[in-house]
């Protein structure tokens, strides 16, 4: 079901927040961008050469679809090899100009978004996805790499309730994690509850489903994004499909990610 004119305006509302929020931590006295982040070989800056990248070829997706099937096309054979390249490339930067150029991607791309009719379907790796999907998609990916820089400069997670498009896009990603393992996706809708930051509660599923899931809505969103690993996590599971999702979910695109472990291995 396409999203409504309000939907899309409120989850691109989110997403420039959660930009700025990760721009206002970067942007902070006395941060280094050459500071190590927890994934391998990658800083801070790398961090943010990512995100923008990615912005300026979703709007290419936005508003030039036969180009972005070419940008994609000219990947070549491993495109995750070339994304990565990207990051790299675009690290290589003064501090300030990355910084700039980050924030003008952004501000391009929800312009770009805004421009969309609810019901637009645009290319993407995979499925073509809706406008407000999109959405909730970079600022899923904002937070994730969020939380790279967070970890590199010490600091807890961000928990806001902006967290229920990830926690939604983790939903929406079940069958895919099955899948992308060889696994049979589960035959039942699972019922997920989970406690917000603000405290609310979120829900999903039929009440009296047996498949079921709870616990903080931090906790479920760092374990989809593979930020933290399950045993460093208060999720509960039932025995079954539930529980082996929480040992597999993974709510970005591309091959099975490793994660991190265990804090205390």
């Amino acid at each position: 079901m396409a999203a409504t004119t309000e939907e899309l305006t409120l989850a691109l509302i989110d997403l420039e927040a959660e930009g700025n929020q990760l721009d206002d931590l970067v942007s902070g006295d006395g941060v280094d961008l050459s500071t190590p982040t927890p994934s391998p070989g990658w800083t801070i800056a790398h961090q943010i050469g990512h995100l923008l990248w990615t912005d300026r070829i979703t709007t290419s997706a936005c508003r030039d679809p036969a180009g972005f099937t070419r940008q994609t096309e000219a990947l070549g054979p491993d495109p995750h090899a070339a994304i990565d390249a990207a990051a790299t490339s675009e690290s290589g930067r003064e501090a300030a100009e990355l910084l700039e150029t980050w924030r003008k991607g952004r501000s391009d791309l929800l312009n770009a978004l805004y421009e969309l009719p609810p019901d637009a379907r645009i290319p993407w790796f995979g499925p073509p996805l809706g406008a407000a999907e999109l959405a909730s998609s970079r600022l899923m990916e904002t937070w994730a790499h969020g939380l790279d820089v967070t970890d590199a400069l010490g600091l807890g997670p961000v928990a806001t309730p902006r967290l229920k498009h990830v926690a939604e896009l983790g939903l929406q990603t079940r069958d895919f994690a099955f899948s992308l393992r060889g696994l049979r996706n589960p035959p039942s809708v699972f019922r997920v509850e989970l406690i917000a930051p603000d405290g609310a509660s979120w829900t999903w599923g039929p009440a009296k489903a047996r498949d079921r899931i709870s616990g903080p809505a931090l906790d479920f969103c760092l374990l989809v994004t593979q930020r933290r690993h399950r045993d460093d996590l208060a999720l509960v599971a039932t025995d079954g499909p539930a529980d082996q999702w929480l040992d597999i979910a993974q709510v970005f695109a591309g091959p099975v990610g490793s994660g991190r472990g265990p804090q205390a291995a």
